[in-house]
């Protein structure tokens, strides 16, 4: 059991990578995946791109399904999957499934109610210049949705963290394993402040290169 500061600074580097490779390959896959069911949802709400109410409907109620399994349940839930997919369930392979699949559902609500705050006007303007549906939103919906999708990113980002964090209880790795097991099970105080330090600097870093990006988006566009 890690005692002493460099002890304690090394076990808090080694899970810090593995919580970066875990959150950053599910952040990925939740942006790729969960904007483009975002771009579904908000397309066939709207008799402007896609006039299906039964695919929004199908959607919709898969996305609630996932986000209404609070995150530990939906965790165990899919370690057989993962086990299919990375031939494991333990380690932070294993624990990537969940976290993708959780983040997916997340960041397409975010993204569906970003699109949507885009000025319908402009959109029917597009249109009745000729452009196609794709063009408009590709080239209109979307880049007027930057900032607000930079900032649902952002979002994610952090509960992505926080979602991390519990995959401890399943020996996941990350720093969460590590709080658990010597933190908790083993009452080193030293283990829980480095974790909840290096935790709570991780997210001030995130919002602020988050806030950062967008307040130059917004910048170049004014």
């Amino acid at each position: 059991m890690p005692d002493n500061i460099s002890e304690i600074l090394l076990e808090v580097g080694k899970t810090l990578g593995e919580t970066a490779f875990m959150c950053s390959i599910a952040l990925v896959i939740a942006i790729v995946v969960g904007g483009a069911l975002g771009i579904l949802l908000y397309a066939s709400s709207t008799h402007l791109f896609i006039n299906s109410p039964l695919l929004n409907k199908v959607l919709g109620a898969t996305v609630n399904v996932v986000r209404s399994i609070p995150f530990l349940i939906l965790l165990i839930f899919l370690l057989p999957l993962s086990a299919l997919v990375v031939g494991t369930k333990i380690g932070t392979e294993a624990v990537v499934i969940p976290l993708a699949v959780a983040a997916v559902a997340f960041f397409a609500r975010l993204s569906e109610a970003s699109l949507a705050e885009v000025d319908k006007g402009m959109i029917e303007a597009a249109f009745a210049s000729g452009a196609g549906k794709l063009k408009t939103m590709f080239c209109i919906v979307l880049p007027e949705a930057h900032v607000p999708l930079v900032k649902d990113i952002t979002i994610t980002a952090i509960s992505l963290l926080g979602f991390s964090a519990m995959a401890g209880l399943v020996g996941g790795g990350g720093l969460g394993d590590l709080a658990y097991r010597y933190g908790y099970q083993r009452y080193n105080a030293g283990i829980m402040i480095a974790c909840i330090a290096v935790l709570v600097v991780l997210v001030q870093i995130i919002q602020a290169a988050g806030d950062r990006y967008a307040n130059r988006i917004e910048r170049r566009r004014s």
